[in-house]
C-alpha cells in the first residue's frame, strides 16, 4: 500500500511555549519507504554546537521559534522564526542559540541504511 498525503505533526506547541518542550529531537519523520529525513529540534538558550561539516548532504533548516547565529565560511548568519537556512553539503558551520532558545526543522535526503558487505565490494553512494 502506498503512502497518502496527511498531516504528520503540529509545530504550534513549540511556537506557543518552547520552554515546555524537551531538549533535542522533538519529532522525526519515521515513515517506511520515505525519501527524506525530517527532524524538529529544540535547543535551550545559550546552547552551542561546535564547528562541523555535513560532507554528503545539503540540509534545509526551517526556523520555527527562537533565534540563533551560525558562523560559516562566508561569515555570520543570524536567523529567526519563519526563515529558511540552506546548508550546502561540505559547508563548515557552528551554531549559537539565542536568548529565547531555538527550535528548527531539518530536511535532507534520507541517508541510506547501514549495509553489511563482503570485503572486496566497494560501498555504493546513496
Amino acid at each position: 500500500m502506498r503512502d497518502l498525503p496527511r498531516v504528520l505533526h503540529g509545530v504550534q506547541p513549540i511556537v506557543a511555549d518552547q520552554t515546555a518542550q524537551p531538549v533535542g529531537v522533538v519529532w522525526r519523520l519515521e515513515e517506511v519507504g520515505r525519501q527524506l529525513d525530517v527532524n524538529v529540534l529544540n535547543l535551550p538558550a545559550g546552547e552551542r554546537i561546535g564547528a562541523h561539516v555535513e560532507a554528503d548532504l545539503d540540509v534545509l533548516l526551517v526556523i520555527v521559534a527562537g533565534s540563533g547565529t551560525m558562523v560559516t565560511e562566508a561569515g555570520l548568519l543570524t536567523f529567526g522564526p519563519g526563515e529558511l537556512v540552506w546548508l550546502p553539503r561540505g559547508s563548515v558551520r557552528s551554531l549559537a542559540v539565542g536568548a529565547d532558545g531555538l527550535a528548527y526543522l531539518t530536511v535532507h535526503r534520507r541517508r541510506p541504511g547501514m549495509q553489511i558487505r563482503s570485503s572486496g565490494h566497494a560501498a555504493a553512494d546513496g
